[in-house]
């Protein structure tokens, strides 16, 4: 496992001008990773352990980049995407991102997973100066440039889809108690921040449960909200533990309102494992489109990622909308790179990352788009409320401005 994803991928090239090339070395040269024929990308990903669904996020990137390569690269010069498994253990991300830095040299860090292990390489990144790119966590201290000017995330703020979620709650259940499963960490403590925050007394008042990633189970969590009675549940979890839980409520006979962080509505990785049946009426958000969607069956962007599939990652599922995700994030990374030219300083692709506006990629839904500065370290700012009907995803009200949340 780790030598397929150890290597990059170095297939063919273009000629360029001499001028050009004598520019792009003397840059080169100041740039660890950065050479007249590649630039090295550095990745962690759970591959392995509990959160390994996750794990075809990086094999997604991997192909991506490949199918980048295949078509001349970057002005050149080949990406050398190098993701080494963590199996989400903070430690170990501690552990190979140093690795990719001191010995494998990367220019930089993309989409990483995961809020703690993020937690747990900020500060050694940033005072490196290595660029931290889009990292696959929606943790809401990823907003803030200036307790971290070289780490951004990608995807929407956790607190912010929380106070969403908490909106909705209110609208349709006034008097409901509200329950929340979560992960004890920053990812799960951002939904309880969130929900808490919403509007009106009754959000002070909020049975919070956590699990840890290394719980066999989350049957005894599930229990205790059911008998505090609990008549809407948020459950802030990742793919494994969702699947669980949607299971367990369903064994229980028990019919909150239940509302899903829009990290675990994958079709592959939880609604089928929970069995379709049990999820139906669960209610989440979502800002890419849903590859089982059949409003999505003829168009022209997911056309375009079902190719891709075919010929770039065969082996994976379509159903899957961590594939989505990773398609998408990985189209930003190109844009960021694209816009850089020959500058390939660490200095100027921190700078392209934050100058993106209103970048679309044909992944996300109509009228979202990703756009930063150097004061907006939040990319994607739009979410739309989702309903499971026991096939696939169906959409709902307008697209919201985390703004107005």
């Amino acid at each position: 496992m780790r030598s397929l994803y150890r290597r990059g991928i170095l297939l063919g090239g273009t000629a360029t001008a001499l001028a050009p090339a004598i520019l792009r070395h003397a840059r080169a040269d100041q740039t660890p990773g950065v050479t007249d024929t590649e630039i090295k990308i550095g990745n962690t990903m759970p591959y392995s352990g509990p959160i390994s669904a996750n794990g075809t996020i990086g094999r997604v990137e991997a192909a991506y980049f490949r199918m980048i390569n295949e078509q001349g690269g970057m002005n050149g010069r080949k990406l050398n995407f190098i993701s080494y498994d963590d199996a989400g253990s903070p430690p170990k991300t501690v552990e190979q991102t140093r690795r990719l830095v001191e010995e494998d040299g990367v220019a930089f860090l993309f989409n990483p997973l995961g809020s703690s292990n993020a937690a747990a390489t900020y500060k050694y990144l940033n005072g490196k100066r290595v660029p931290h790119l889009f990292i696959s966590s929606g943790a809401d201290k990823w907003g803030f440039p200036a307790q971290h000017p070289w780490t951004i995330g990608w995807m929407p703020s956790f607190r912010v889809e929380a106070r969403i979620y908490a909106r909705y709650i209110k609208s349709t259940k006034p008097a409901g108690k509200i329950g929340i499963l979560y992960q004890n960490d920053d990812l799960g403590k951002d939904y309880v921040a969130g929900v808490r925050d919403g509007p009106g007394d009754a959000f002070a008042d909020v049975v919070a449960v956590s699990y840890e990633l290394t719980d066999a189970t989350i049957d005894s969590q599930i229990t205790t909200l059911r008998g505090a009675g609990v008549d809407a549940l948020v459950t802030a979890a990742t793919p494994k533990f969702a699947a669980m839980t949607i299971r367990k409520v369903s064994d229980l006979d028990w019919h909150p309102l239940h509302v899903l962080s829009f990290i675990s509505t994958s079709v592959a990785a939880v609604m089928i494992p929970a069995g379709p049946e049990h999820g139906i009426g669960i209610v989440s958000s979502a800002y890419l489109k849903d590859p089982t969607d059949p409003a999505w069956t003829q168009d022209r962007g997911m056309l375009a990622w079902r190719d891709f599939m075919a010929q770039y990652y065969p082996g994976g599922d379509l159903k899957d909308q961590y594939n989505v995700y990773g398609y998408a994030v990985s189209q930003t990374m190109v844009q960021v790179l694209r816009a850089c030219g020959d500058d390939l300083s660490r200095e100027n692709i921190m700078k392209q990352a934050t100058s993106l506006d209103h970048f679309e990629s044909p992944a996300l839904l109509p009228g979202i788009t990703v756009n930063t500065s150097p004061t907006n370290y939040r990319p994607l700012r739009q979410l739309q409320m989702i309903r499971w009907n026991g096939k696939t995803w169906e959409r709902f009200g307008d697209i919201i401005e985390g703004g107005d949340a």
